[in-house]
């Protein structure tokens, strides 16, 4: 039977493009179904004890940028540590994502193309005609897509997300959650392919 991982991210999270390809890779190894769930970790970080980057030390920022430059080589992948128009208001562009599921779409060219456009291409998706040139280069109809995420019924599914991440331990972007256990960051996908592998129960908190 196949299983299910819920996927939480933001477009705005560099860690979650690092990991996008990987996470929807281990899900096809393992046929497992992914239920994107796109937040904003402008609401989940204040109810979790996040901090946006502006207001952490300056040695976790350095630190952080350590990590960015080991992981890039790690994964093969080339982008920008800080591209322009970073960080961005994610809202329309995850907003996006949540439309084209409402449509019984599946959003994972689109994301991996948006993904691509933030880290490598440098393109602000804080702007609507840049959202609708990804879009259109993925073949879908921008207009109607860019409407729809702008309206009622898709931004309170989007604020339905940030507190299904809060109800089950989510805190940061990206997450993947297995029978209602939390791997968090793109750096667990290995541990989360173990998991779906061995097919053990999975590990809660007490």
């Amino acid at each position: 039977m196949s299983r299910t991982i819920a996927y939480y991210f933001t477009l705005v999270s560099p860690w979650a493009y690092i990991g996008h390809d990987l996470i929807t890779t281990t899900a096809r190894k393992h046929d497992a179904a992914l239920d994107y769930r796109p937040v904003n970790l402008g609401e989940v970080f204040p109810n979790s004890g996040g901090l946006p980057l502006a207001k952490r030390h300056p040695l976790r920022v350095a630190y952080r940028t350590v990590e960015l430059k080991r992981w890039r080589e790690k994964r093969g992948l080339d982008f920008v540590l800080k591209p322009r128009g970073w960080p961005f208001d994610p809202t329309l562009a995850d907003c996006v994502a949540v439309a084209m599921l409402a449509r019984g779409e599946d959003p994972n060219v689109y994301l991996a193309n948006a993904f691509r456009a933030v880290f490598e291409k440098e393109l602000n998706l804080g702007e609507a005609a840049n959202v609708a040139s990804v879009l259109n280069d993925a073949g879908h109809d921008a207009d109607v897509l860019i409407a729809d995420a702008q309206s009622q019924p898709i931004r309170e599914a989007y604020a339905a997300n940030n507190k299904a991440a809060l109800d089950v331990g989510v805190f940061g972007s990206p997450s993947y959650v297995l029978d209602g256990e939390v791997f968090w960051g793109q750096d667990r996908i290995e541990l989360l392919d173990d998991a779906l592998t061995s097919g053990r129960k999975p590990y809660l908190a007490d």
